[in-house]
């Protein structure tokens, strides 16, 4: 039997698996973010991370009462920085991915100071909202006494295998995105960039994510019930556990993942660095991967669910009613700025042709559909950099009902495979345990179904407009960013062109 649990955005999860892949048990633990100022995401670690951890790793062993537990793997949201002290305790609530946009003076500071190019040359993916190494500084300047007392930089996953094992390391994939502070093309650290961007700070022991490092404690088996000795695989960021739970692994493999925000992996032979897009170490030993985030999805949905009111069944089956191309509505989800491949944390969301005769159903459905232009703009860039997907996984909670994935199917032109299970990072997380023990996982999560595009519809022509309304409304979307900032008493802001 195998453990795995992942830490997300807005819940935890985990699962019990036995060796030949069957899920015997599933847990989930939903969490909130804290958003203390407009740009800032954050978790508290103690109070969401290892929290969540102990309640489902004790009802993991419990369920597994009489069972042989084998292994254990842990993922989480990423990249993120959670600094601690020599102890490991955390010494304020962890700053989040690239939806945290507070570091926007130091990615253009740091950027200037070694170069773009540069930067994207030996990093691999330029400076933006997801890298670690202007957060770092962010926190050295305005947190000053937080930053005197730093002596460790965790992530969720490695801040658990620490309270797990006492071991203070990072897997090669997680520090891929730690930039300008890891070098892609070495496979290290960029110990000269390091020592300007956080100087004095020890970093942590680079493993893959597939390694065991090291063994439950006596102290963690006191506080989560693991047996002590269960063997630790080093884990790694969600998204990548995701992909592990769907069989990407060879070159020419793509996920897309449906959850809070949209995200894509995609297993390449040999780093393409691509300026639009984040090109890192994989999860397996010297193999690389495309990524691309949009900053917003599901969150997008629950947002309008919010405002309109009624059950997410019931606004798929009015959207289901509704025409390709919703009735001449077309968004732009940049609802919390962009990611991939725009990397403009002061985009803005916009909903252009609405009429007092749209309803419900279609602001649904155009929603839908705008995300889906996204994603075909993100496998495009994909593209561009020499990686284009042979084949499509989907995965996550919004493939369930099927509305969705048949949009993005028909936007893309893609077909898209669906597996047997979509719990996500949680049965990755125990596919990694349960290699690192040997276990041929190849056959854990067979393709049940395949989603095929429509080419009938009239997407073509939306995505054109799709691609120049941003364009077009650009100067008006930073207009507003900069005044909803001054708004919230944070001062000029400046974008991250």
């Amino acid at each position: 039997m195998f453990i795995g649990i992942d830490i997300g955005t807005s819940a935890s999860k985990g699962v019990l698996a036995a060796e030949d892949g069957t899920v015997r048990h599933r847990v989930s633990r939903p969490h909130a973010v804290s958003t203390p100022r407009p740009g800032w995401f954050e978790h508290d670690a103690e109070d969401v991370w290892w929290r969540d951890f102990v309640s489902i790793a004790r009802e993991l062993v419990q369920t597994a009462a009489g069972e042989r537990l084998n292994g254990l793997a842990v993922s989480g949201i990423g990249p993120c920085l959670l600094p601690a002290d020599a102890d490991g305790a955390p010494l304020r609530p962890a700053i989040l991915y690239g939806v945290d946009t507070r570091a926007t003076v130091e990615i253009s500071q740091l950027t200037d100071l070694f170069g773009g190019e540069e930067i994207l040359r030996r990093g691999g993916s330029p400076l933006t909202s997801q890298a670690v190494g202007p957060k770092l500084r962010w926190l050295a300047v305005n947190e000053p006494h937080v930053w005197a007392r730093t002596r460790m930089l965790l992530m969720a996953s490695s801040f658990l295998v620490h309270r797990l094992t006492g071991r203070y390391l990072l897997d090669h994939h997680s520090a891929s995105q730690c930039s300008p502070l890891y070098d892609l093309g070495r496979r290290e650290w960029a110990a000269d960039w390091a020592a300007v961007v956080a100087p004095g700070l020890p970093l942590p022991e680079l493993v893959w994510p597939t390694e065991v490092v090291g063994h439950v404690t006596k102290a963690a088996f006191e506080a989560t019930g693991l047996p002590e000795g269960l063997p630790v695989t080093a884990g790694t960021i969600d998204a990548w556990a995701e992909a592990v739970s769907v069989g990407v692994r060879e070159p020419g493999d793509a996920m897309v993942m449906y959850g809070t925000t949209m995200f894509m992996v995609q297993v390449v032979d040999q780093p393409r660095p691509h300026p639009g897009l984040w090109t890192t170490s994989g999860v397996f030993p010297l193999t690389s991967t495309l990524a691309a985030g949009m900053a917003t999805s599901g969150a997008v949905t629950d947002w309008l669910r919010g405002l309109v009111g009624g059950t997410f069944e019931d606004l798929v089956a009015r959207a289901a009613d509704v025409p390709a191309g919703s009735r001449g509505l077309l968004v732009l989800p940049y609802f919390a700025g962009e990611r991939t491949p725009l990397f403009d944390p002061s985009a803005r969301g916009v909903i252009a042709g609405l009429t007092v005769s749209h309803g419900p159903g279609e602001l649904y459905r155009a929603v839908l559909e705008g995300i889906a232009y996204g994603v075909r703009h993100n496998l495009e860039a994909m593209t561009e950099a020499g990686g284009a997907a042979r084949r499509l996984v989907a995965v996550g909670g919004g493939t369930q009902g099927g509305l969705w994935t048949q949009i993005v199917s028909d936007v893309t032109g893609l077909p898209q495979q669906l597996t047997r299970e979509s719990i996500g990072a949680s049965l990755g997380d125990a596919m990694l345990a349960a290699a690192a023990a040997g276990v041929d996982v190849t056959t854990w999560n067979p393709v049940e179904r395949t989603v095929h595009p429509d080419p009938s519809g009239p997407y073509e022509d939306y995505y054109a407009h799709y691609r120049s309304l941003y364009p077009a409304t650009l100067p008006t979307a930073h207009f507003l960013a900069a005044q909803q900032h001054r708004a919230a008493g944070n001062g000029p802001f400046l974008h991250s062109e």
